[in-house]
C-alpha cells in the first residue's frame, strides 16, 4: 500500500466507544444522558481520544437499547434534547475532538411511523418498506430462518395473514432494500445528520441489509443452519454501500465503520479498501467466538489461545494484503468483559487490564476503547435473574430453562455471556452509584466501584488509565503503528502472544504473557537474527516495574507485556 493511502486522519486515531444509558446521567433519573457526555469530554480529551462513538440516542421503545429506532431525526426524551445533541457536537469539535454516531438500518422498530403505515393495509404506500410473506403451503412459517436473540425470525400479523421478517428482537423490523424508496430515505436520514456537524457514522449490522430474494429454508449443511448464509453479506450488499459513499460519506469527508455479522475477510477487504469507495474501516467479531463450543454463544468453555492468536495473523495479514483496514477492540456493549474473559480480574487485574491494551493497541487498523475498559472494569457480580435487563439475555434464559437447564446452570451462563456485563453503569468515583447518578441505576452499579474508578485511577501515575494514555500518544507519534507490516513470532507458544510490525527499517515487537505463571520465552533463531540486524532496541511501554532489554530469552511475569521499538 502506498504512502498516499495511509494518510486518512482516522488511521492514527483512537475511538472511545460511549454507551449513553451508562455513561453519567445528570438529572437523577438513573438513566445517562447527553449532557452527561458532555460534562465528561475533558476526561476523554485526557485520555487523548479522537473521536467518539455515540450510541444510539433517538427516539425508541428502548427493548433493545435503543437499536429499535422509531424516529431517526429526534432525541430521545431519556437522553436530552435536539440542542443537547448540538451542544455536543459543538463542544467536541472545541476540543478538536469528532462524532460518530450509531445508524441502524438493517430494522427499524415495529413503532417507527413507516412500520405503523406498512402495517395497516397491504395497500399501504409503506407496505413494501418492511419484507412481508405469505405463510408457506402448509400453513406454518414462511422459512426456518432463526432470530439472532432466539426463537423464529418471523412474526405473524392476523389481520393481514401475512409474516413480517424480524431477525433480532420481535419488535424490530427489517427493512426492505430491495425498494429503492427505502435506501433514498436512508440516504437523506444519513444526510439530516451530516449537514448537522457530525463527522462519522458506525453502522449496525450492515451487512445484513441485503437478503437472499428466494428466501429458502436452511439446509443445515452450513453450521448453525439458522439461515444467516442467505442474508450475510447478501447479493446486493456492496452495491447499496457504494451508493452511501457516494451520496454521504465521501462527499463529507467522513469517517465509518461497518459492523460485520458473521462475516469473511474477503468482503471486509472490499468493505474497507480505499479504491472500493465503501466503508473507512469494519469491525469483524470472529476473534470473540474462540469460547464459544461448536459456535455456541450460550454454552461455555475456556477460550482457546490459539484460535484467538491465528485469527489475529489471519486478519492483519489478510487485511493488510487486501488493502483493508481493521477496528480493533476487545470489547463493546454486546460483549462480556475481556478482562474477566480472557485474563485474570482479581489477583492480577491491573497486569491484566494493560496487557489487553499493549496487545491490540500494537496491531495494525483503528483501536477502540469501550468505557470503563480504561479504568479495569470487570464484568459485574451478578447474583439473581432479577439483575438483568438485557433482552436477549432474557429470552436466552427462558429458552435455556425450556431446554432442561437448571435455573442456577442457565443464571452461571448468563454470568459470562450476558451483554449486561459491559452494560452496567460507568465508575466514576467512590460515592453512591459509582458517581453515575443520583437516582435509582437503571442496571445495577459494579460492587466492586470504590475500588474500581476514575477518580482513583487519575490521581495514580501507574493506572491503567494512564497506561491507555501513554499508548494512544504512542499511535501518533510512529508511523510504524500505522503502516507496519505485521509478522506473527511467538510459534504457537501456549502462554505468549509475540508479533512484530516491521518496515522502514524498523520494528515495533509486542511480547505479552497471557498467563498466570511465570515463564521463559525464546524467540526462534530465524525471527532473533531479523529483529536483532535491525538496530537499537527501545520499551516504549510496560504493564511491570520491570524495563527489560529485547533479548532472545525473556523472563515473563504473570500476564506481563511489553512493547519495543527497534531503529
Amino acid at each position: 500500500m502506498s504512502q498516499s493511502q495511509y494518510s486518512e486522519w482516522w488511521r492514527r486515531s483512537t475511538v472511545y466507544q460511549v454507551y449513553p444509558k451508562s455513561f453519567k446521567d445528570t438529572t437523577g433519573n438513573g438513566t445517562g444522558d447527553i449532557k452527561g457526555l458532555i460534562e465528561k469530554l475533558d476526561y476523554l480529551q485526557k485520555l487523548g481520544i479522537d473521536i467518539v462513538w455515540l450510541q444510539p440516542v433517538y427516539v425508541s421503545p428502548q427493548h433493545d437499547n435503543g437499536y429499535d429506532v422509531a424516529d431517526y431525526e429526534n432525541i430521545n426524551p431519556d437522553f436530552g434534547t435536539m440542542e443537547d445533541f448540538d451542544e455536543l457536537v459543538q463542544e467536541l469539535h472545541r476540543r478538536e475532538m469528532k462524532l460518530m454516531i450509531d445508524i441502524v438500518v438493517n430494522h427499524t422498530s415495529t413503532e417507527h411511523e413507516w412500520f405503523k403505515q406498512s402495517i395497516s393495509s397491504r395497500n399501504n404506500p409503506y407496505r413494501d418498506y418492511y419484507i412481508w410473506k405469505d405463510p408457506a403451503p402448509d400453513g406454518g412459517l414462511p422459512n426456518n430462518w432463526q432470530s439472532k436473540f432466539g426463537g423464529p425470525a418471523w412474526q405473524f400479523d392476523e389481520a393481514s395473514g401475512q409474516y413480517y421478517l424480524t431477525l433480532f428482537d420481535k419488535t424490530q423490523a427489517d427493512l426492505n432494500w430491495e425498494n429503492e424508496k427505502v435506501s433514498r430515505a436512508v440516504n437523506d436520514m444519513m444526510l439530516f445528520w451530516a449537514k448537522k456537524g457530525v463527522d462519522g457514522f458506525r453502522m449496525d449490522v450492515i451487512n445484513l441489509i441485503s437478503k437472499d430474494q428466494r428466501f429458502p429454508n436452511d439446509d443445515g449443511s452450513v453450521p448453525p443452519g439458522d439461515g444467516r448464509k442467505f442474508y450475510t453479506d447478501g447479493p446486493r450488499v456492496h452495491e447499496y454501500i457504494k451508493a452511501m459513499y457516494e451520496e454521504v460519506f465521501g462527499p463529507y469527508e467522513m469517517v465509518t465503520v461497518g459492523e460485520m455479522s458473521s462475516t469473511t475477510l474477503e468482503h471486509c477487504i472490499r468493505y474497507s479498501s480505499p479504491k472500493e469507495r465503501e466503508f473507512s474501516m469494519t469491525f469483524n467479531f470472529h476473534h470473540l467466538k474462540v469460547d464459544y463450543p461448536n459456535g455456541q454463544k450460550w454454552e461455555l468453555m475456556p477460550y482457546d489461545f490459539e484460535a484467538m492468536k491465528s485469527l489475529f495473523t489471519e486478519w492483519q495479514t489478510g487485511m493488510q494484503k487486501g488493502q483493508g483496514w481493521n477496528a480493533l477492540f476487545f470489547n463493546n456493549h454486546d460483549q462480556p468483559r475481556a478482562l474477566s474473559r480472557f485474563t485474570d480480574d482479581k489477583v492480577y487485574r491491573v497486569e491484566s487490564a494493560k496487557l489487553l491494551a499493549t496487545t491490540l493497541h500494537g496491531l495494525q487498523g483503528t483501536p477502540y476503547v469501550y468505557q470503563g475498559e480504561e479504568i479495569g472494569m470487570p464484568n459485574p457480580v451478578w447474583k439473581s435473574i432479577d439483575e438483568f435487563r438485557d433482552i436477549e439475555s432474557l429470552n436466552m434464559y427462558r429458552i435455556l430453562c425450556e431446554q432442561g437447564k437448571s435455573p442456577e446452570t442457565a443464571l452461571s451462563i448468563l454470568q459470562e455471556r450476558s451483554r449486561d456485563n459491559s452494560r452496567t453503569p460507568m465508575q466514576w468515583d467512590d460515592s453512591r452509584n459509582a458517581g453515575f447518578t443520583t437516582g435509582t441505576p437503571w442496571l445495577k452499579v459494579d460492587e466492586r466501584y470504590s475500588d474500581i474508578n476514575v477518580q482513583k485511577e487519575l490521581a495514580n501515575p501507574d493506572s491503567i488509565f494512564h497506561h491507555y494514555r501513554k499508548l494512544i500518544a504512542l499511535r501518533k507519534d510512529y508511523g510504524i503503528f500505522i503502516e507496519g507490516v505485521f509478522k506473527r513470532l511467538d510459534d504457537g507458544h501456549p502462554e505468549v502472544f509475540a508479533y512484530a510490525r516491521t518496515g522502514d527499517g524498523e520494528a515495533l515487537v509486542v511480547v505479552s504473557n497471557f498467563s498466570s505463571k511465570e515463564i521463559t520465552f525464546r524467540f526462534e533463531d530465524s525471527h532473533w537474527a531479523e529483529l536483532s540486524s535491525s538496530g537499537k532496541d527501545e520499551l516504549l511501554i510496560g504493564n511491570t516495574t520491570e524495563t527489560p532489554a529485547l533479548t532472545q530469552e525473556l523472563q515473563l511475569s504473570p500476564y506481563a507485556s511489553y512493547m519495543w521499538l527497534i531503529r
